[in-house]
């Protein structure tokens, strides 16, 4: 039996709103450090666990996941890699679409699983010459964008990741919270900050990388093929944003364009959100939205963002698909500017057809595996979140905490394929 509980955390600087520090939160967070407590006092035991697990294997597309109990833990092949135990796992619309569509699926059986927390149970060794920022016993969140590596999935009781994607979870953040903002967090960053260029160094509440500056030290050959002209597209620094531009955001309620809206904010960028303002508005409002602009009529929705902008929208980013990224394309300025400059769209799900789209416009992907296969832009990009959830600079999205562990998951993935969750996050407690 699957148990769902909702959970409210608002992590802001802003003391004036919902405090972060409630009864629910409170609980967690001692929990959190009797079970840090608990790990430093068993090291010995948690570093040598048996040599299987607990995990949720897909035997087949189209097909609930399995509960497995012999399911070999995953063992550490690289110097900078380290070993979790897996305490809450974040749940992404991708573990139901990918079985249920077959896709995100590189062999079977497979474990999948995207966002997680946990306890650091194996580490790098720490020396003089070569210290170690992770320790055994530090809990962190991962994001999980290195999907073909089966060891790094969510969906077992250990999971590897490379210590450059894992971030600290500071004792004031809740686990469960934390745990569902990771893959949103990569995908907003790296949308800004490589696709559109946005110079994150300046934000005075919490500064952050400059990832073109970043990406400047790092050897092109070692960038993936497939996204190396993605990571190089913002270079020209007459196309990236300036303090005062507008940016509008299709589909601001889910958890990426949350964040996404609070961190262009912070860079000094004017927001326009579109959303059902009905269910998510007064969250939205919360969280910093400039402007808010219902959803279900488009017609007017568009009209709105190109009376609010002038019809000089400059960029615009779209979560929901393909036929919304079409949408939105209608609403930027098209004509190339007097200095050269384009108008950007990138789409995180989909973009317009080939021959739906605007040759003046520049189109955009989110280069999702350069948080993994970069040790300077992930390093960058986790030790900033760290600080943003030290700082309590952003507003961490609605949790659904679903108990029950493992066994859990495909109930509460039911739940996030009916919609049912909204606006929020599910996550599983595997505690």
């Amino acid at each position: 039996m699957t148990t769902i509980t909702t959970l409210t955390t608002t992590t802001t600087l802003d003391e004036k709103r919902p405090a972060i520090y409630h009864e629910e939160l409170l609980i967690e967070q001692r929990q959190n450090a009797r079970i840090t407590s608990r790990t430093a006092q068993t090291t010995q035991t948690a570093s040598t666990p048996s040599p299987t697990q607990r995990a949720l294997l897909l035997h087949a597309a189209q097909q609930p996941y399995a509960l497995v109990s012999d399911h070999a833990i995953p063992t550490l092949l690289h110097k900078d890699e380290i070993l979790i135990k897996v305490t809450a796992v974040g749940l992404n619309p991708i573990d139901w679409k990918g079985p249920a569509f077959n896709f995100g699926i590189p062999s079977l059986p497979w474990v999948n699983g995207r966002d997680l927390a946990g306890i650091v149970v194996q580490a790098p060794e720490t020396t003089s010459a070569a210290p170690s920022r992770l320790r055994k016993g530090d809990l962190v969140l991962v994001p999980s964008t290195d999907y073909r590596d089966i060891r790094k999935a969510a969906f077992q009781e250990y999971a590897v990741a490379t210590h450059f994607n894992a971030a600290r979870i500071p004792a004031s953040s809740c686990a469960h919270a934390a745990a569902s903002v990771g893959v949103a967090f990569v995908a907003a960053i790296l949308a800004l900050g490589v696709s559109f260029g946005v110079d994150f160094s300046g934000i005075a509440e919490c500064p952050g990388p400059n990832l073109v500056d970043v990406l400047g030290d790092v050897d092109v050959g070692t960038i993936p093929a497939d996204v190396r002209d993605e990571c190089l597209a913002s270079r020209e620094g007459i196309e990236r944003p300036k303090r005062g531009d507008w940016i509008a955001i299709w589909g601001a309620s889910t958890t990426t364009g949350l964040l996404t809206l609070q961190i262009a904010r912070l860079a000094g960028l004017k927001t326009i959100c579109v959303a059902d303002i009905a269910r998510h508005g007064s969250r939205l409002h919360a969280a910093g939205a400039d402007i808010l602009i219902d959803r279900h009529d488009t017609t007017r929705a568009l009209e709105i963002i190109r009376g609010i902008t002038g019809n000089n929208l400059r960029y615009a980013i779209d979560i929901v698909g393909r036929e919304t990224s079409t949408l939105l394309q209608s609403a930027l300025n098209a004509e190339i500017r007097a200095d050269g400059s384009h108008a950007h769209l990138l789409g995180l799900t989909g973009l317009p057809k080939g021959e739906q789209r605007d040759e003046r416009i520049v189109y955009h992907t989110v280069p999702i595996k350069l948080f993994h296969s970069s040790p300077e832009v992930g390093g960058a990009m986790v030790l900033w979140l760290e600080r943003l959830l030290e700082t309590r600079t952003l507003v961490l999205p609605e949790i659904v905490r679903a108990e029950g562990g493992l066994e859990g998951a495909n109930g509460a993935l039911e739940v996030l394929r009916r919609g049912d969750a909204s606006g929020k996050r599910i996550v599983l407690s595997l505690e």
